[in-house]
């Protein structure tokens, strides 16, 4: 008997190691020694401390901060232990109530009207780091009151930190919600 599970046992340990070690830790190498930034997460740091990440979105509310999408990741928002969409289709009340609020939500603060669509929908992963820049537009004037900025000086730095599309046709034009909030607290007021 021993003579028919030998075969099976040496062919689960020995792909065992292959892909469940040798594979991984090649491709880790390889990942390390071509994209080092990329493979450790796309960490953000500042003054020495890691701040953040590029690849995922923070929960920014005051309104000294640009303000990013909604996340769908339950009450926790950007909890990466929680991606998910809301998978709420265009036809859902659900969606069309929560829009509705937040649509409401932001007039009230004094978002730029129309609210772009970005502003008041999830991504489809809820850890969506970036913005449009006309979602970012929208709220130049609500974060030059709060910080006491000319808001052409806000205006300008989101223009800075407008990323245009991969190649210039892949994706669309973003902001990044993380590096445009550190690019203002590094505004001289």
């Amino acid at each position: 008997m021993f003579n028919h599970l030998r075969p099976a046992l040496t062919l689960v340990v020995a792909m065992t190691v292959l892909t469940g070690l040798a594979y991984p830790l090649a491709i880790n190498g390889i990942a390390q020694a071509v994209l080092p930034d990329k493979a450790n997460g796309s960490l953000i740091e500042r003054d020495g401390a890691v701040v953040g990440s590029a690849l995922i979105g923070q929960a920014f509310t005051s309104d000294r901060y640009f303000w990013p999408r909604p996340s769908a990741t339950g009450p926790d928002p950007y909890n990466a232990a929680a991606s998910s969409g809301s998978n709420l289709g265009t036809t859902s009340a659900k969606l069309k109530d929560r829009v509705v609020a937040d649509v409401a939500r932001l007039t009230v603060t004094g978002i730029a009207q129309p609210v772009p669509a970005d502003a008041v929908t999830t991504s489809g992963s809820g850890l969506d780091p970036d913005i449009s820049p006309a979602s970012a537009a929208a709220q130049v004037a609500r974060v030059a009151r709060a910080r006491g900025l000319d808001p052409s000086a806000v205006t300008s730095l989101v223009t800075r930190q407008t990323e245009n599309p991969d190649f210039g046709v892949i994706g669309e034009a973003r902001v990044n919600v993380l590096e445009l909030n550190l690019a203002l607290d590094a505004l001289k007021m």
